[in-house]
């Protein structure tokens, strides 16, 4: 029997290839291969399994014309054309509800780390600062009483929600539907409102083009100049430049920011050199568990479609009858 061909742009063990290989003809390309590159191997693949940072645009699926799915590793997918995909009868999948907890700790450790100045203590100590008397940095705050607004109230704003509880917090929340879905203690708010009330506001939306710079300078202006704001979504949801201003002038506490608008940043990037900013490298899912189990859900996507039978996760589902039919 000839199996089903499919280019993998992803890096991975020898266990997870081998079981690419149980169920289709996989060729593999390193992450970092030339767009001529990717289009040549394309020409005869019916899979895409690839980071969901890979641009899969119109071009792209153009020159794939047998391809039948495109499964990416990671929940967002904003970087795939999903109605060009659509089009062409392209089955898109994600791997949501795997990254979940991860990221939910990590917000919750961002968190943590601004109102006890955990990042300001430990340079206070390792730059020399403790042993030469110099004064301590100011002291933190208690997470007890204070005012969590969760902008996304799905998976992942639901499960912050749940930790920050644990800690005493009251929780907001915005989204299109204004009851709770776990019917936990949770109050909906409008955007404006819940900026307006929260010690921390933390984004955990899928980035479009009603959510792109949801955050602006505009509605910095109604956070309070002690409130923090948390992005682990997605980074062109908040406005980067509009963000730096607002810290360089003190208008909000300070940011922590997992996304970035552009990935890595450019040296000359003002969120670069904005004070009281945490920034890291994209990690809110990055623990190895989550990962592996990240990659396991990419390739059981991949592997389903290839074998006629719907996958796990689909965001384009109405196409799966015409790309299963393929098969």
């Amino acid at each position: 029997m000839t199996l089903p061909r499919a280019l993998v742009v992803l890096n991975m063990a020898a266990p997870s290839r081998e079981r690419l290989n149980a169920g289709c003809a996989p060729t593999f390309l390193a992450a970092g291969a030339s767009r001529e590159d990717l289009l040549g191997a394309l020409a005869g693949a019916e899979g895409l399994l690839c980071s969901n940072a890979l641009a899969v645009d119109a071009a792209l699926l153009a020159a794939a014309p047998h391809l039948r799915v495109v499964s990416g590793y990671g929940v967002g997918y904003d970087k795939f054309d999903v109605a060009a995909a659509t089009e062409r009868g392209v089955a898109v999948c994600n791997t949501p509800d795997v990254l979940t907890n991860a990221v939910a700790d990590f917000t919750m450790g961002a968190i943590l780390a601004f109102s006890r100045r955990l990042v300001a203590n430990a340079n206070f100590v390792r730059d020399g600062d403790w042993s030469a008397h110099k004064a301590a940095p100011p002291l933190g705050v208690d997470l007890g009483g204070r005012t969590l607004g969760v902008v996304g109230y799905g998976r992942i704003g639901r499960a912050v929600a749940q930790r920050a509880r644990a800690f005493g917090m009251h929780i907001l929340f915005h989204d299109v539907f204004t009851e709770p879905p776990d019917g936990l203690p949770a109050e909906w708010r409008s955007l404006p409102g819940l900026l307006r009330e929260s010690d921390v506001v933390s984004l955990h939306v899928n980035l479009s083009e009603e959510t792109r710079h949801l955050i602006g300078g505009t509605e910095l202006a109604l956070m309070k100049p002690s409130a923090i704001l948390v992005n682990t979504s997605r980074g062109p949801v908040v406005d980067e430049e509009a963000l730096a201003a607002a810290l360089h002038t003190g208008r909000i506490g300070g940011a922590a920011l997992d996304v970035l608008e552009v990935e890595p940043p450019p040296a000359n990037a003002p969120i670069l050199r904005a004070p009281n900013a945490l920034l890291f490298p994209h990690v809110g899912s990055a623990t190895a568990e989550t990962r592996q189990a990240m990659l396991d859900l990419a390739i059981t996507n991949l592997l389903a479609v290839l074998g006629g039978e719907p996958p796990p996760a689909c965001v384009n589902p109405e196409v799966l009858e015409r790309a299963l039919r393929r098969s």
